[in-house]
């Protein structure tokens, strides 16, 4: 069985972390720099598969806001906990909106079309979306490939493959959790 899961995660591992940085995706990212510690995954690959889930996420998102302002899932997406005050910040600081809304668990998919409704250009929104899924990525990633460091060296050689991947996974969904758990309480408060 291990080595079934081992094989999927190679396999497949990197299409799992472009998929979840398209949307909520710091454990997957988290996820993409362990393994890449543990020698699963290429780290320069999984930095750039990150960074692409997460740009293209985003820019998807403004483009919906954008485009497809009377849709409605647009306007779903208007009506959830978080837009108003998404929408507040994006027009009176944009640029500091547009680099810091992936950063805030639970309000980047309303802060993108937040951003789409807004007056922001689009070139613009690309090039500080650039800039904030790179730092974004270097972050997430790195917090992953550290901890791989880390717990290798708290747990030392008893580990085999199998036992990494599953600890690693472990890890991600933790991080997922505590993220969503801090991100419902900051958007418990923002309205």
């Amino acid at each position: 069985m291990s080595d079934l899961i081992h094989m999927l995660v190679e396999r497949f591992g990197l299409v799992a972390v472009f998929v979840g940085c398209l949307a909520e995706g710091e454990s997957a990212a988290i996820f993409g720099g362990f393994f890449a510690h543990q020698n699963v995954f290429v780290l320069w690959q999984t930095c750039a598969v990150a960074f692409t889930g997460a740009f293209l996420g985003d820019t998807v998102l403004f483009l919906a806001g954008r485009r497809f302002a009377g849709h409605p899932r647009v306007a779903a997406l208007r009506e959830r906990p978080g837009f108003s005050h998404a929408h507040r910040l994006v027009e009176t600081h944009p640029n500091l909106f547009v680099l810091g809304n992936r950063f805030i668990y639970g309000l980047r998919m309303v802060g993108g079309v937040a951003a789409g409704l807004s007056s922001i250009p689009l070139p613009r929104f690309l090039a500080l979306n650039a800039v904030s899924a790179s730092v974004w990525t270097a972050l997430f990633v790195s917090i992953g490939y550290f901890f791989g460091l880390g717990a290798e060296h708290l747990i030392g050689d008893a580990l085999v493959k199998h036992e990494r991947l599953l600890i690693g996974v472990a890890v991600s969904v933790a991080v997922a959790l505590f993220g969503l758990w801090i991100g419902r309480r900051y958007l418990r408060r923002g309205d």
